[in-house]
């Protein structure tokens, strides 16, 4: 682990001052609280914390996946399970309430989307697209005709 950090100021007497530096094993690290003290104040509780699990091998790969990948593995879990994954972490949450995720579901696991179709499931959101029943749906369906034929009429 190696810590740097560089003065910055105004002042005459520190022009000339060289970038300090603490060199440590990653044991050492985790032993010493000065520096985690240190850490915490600058980058803040979170990036101590990460650190910390890095230097005892706790690597959460999972998480660090960029968002397209996850968008394609979460599209293939089962509904219950994409539940699950929303309580792991905020992350997840905002990923599994997506409408990029609810959008692929909705394609994959159906037949026909007319134009019409996507526009209502853009409006009130991919997921409540999905969870919204057939007969419930034409009637959205109707009523957002019937709304356009009203205002095309007025133009």
């Amino acid at each position: 682990v190696i810590f740097r950090w560089w003065k910055i100021s105004l002042r005459n007497e520190f022009r000339e001052s060289r970038p300090g530096e603490i060199k440590e094993s990653q044991e050492d690290f985790l032993d010493d609280s000065s520096l985690h003290i240190q850490i915490a104040v600058v980058f803040g509780a979170k990036v101590l914390e990460h650190v910390l699990n890095l230097c005892r091998g706790n690597y959460d790969f999972l998480e660090r996946l960029p968002v397209p990948l996850l968008l394609y593995i979460i599209s293939f879990l089962e509904l219950e399970d994409i539940a699950r994954l929303s309580q792991v972490s905020r992350r997840f949450e905002m990923i599994s309430n997506s409408n990029a995720l609810w959008e692929n579901i909705v394609e994959n696991l159906c037949d026909t989307i007319t134009p019409e179709m996507k526009e209502l499931a853009q409006e009130m959101g991919w997921k409540q697209f999905f969870f919204t029943n057939r007969l419930q749906l034409q009637l959205q369906l109707r009523r957002r005709r019937q709304r356009q034929d009203a205002r095309n009429k007025n133009l």
